[in-house]
């Protein structure tokens, strides 16, 4: 298998399973916390590390099948009653 595949057979994983409540809350703020703890640190690569990790946290709960881009959906649909998949 090639790196490609791999990531590719991940998303399509993680695409079919369902959500759970809250699950992008607690993403964004895992996120959030990680963005935190880049500023107090001292070392340089720690900064870096903690903080592409909290980005990406930040950018998945954002983005995911039940956070903002549903939402938007949602908004852009005009169908406020039911969200769709």
């Amino acid at each position: 298998m090639t790196i490609e595949s791999t990531i590719n057979e991940f998303k399509r994983v993680d695409a079919q399973r369902a959500d759970y409540p809250g699950e992008h809350l607690v993403v964004l703020g895992a996120g959030v916390l990680l963005l935190l703890a880049a500023g107090r640190s001292r070392s340089f690569l720690a900064r870096i590390a903690a903080g592409a990790a909290g980005g990406a946290l930040i950018g998945r709960a954002a983005s995911g099948t039940g956070g903002a881009a549903r939402l938007a959906g949602v908004l852009q649909a005009g169908n406020w009653g039911t969200p769709r998949r």
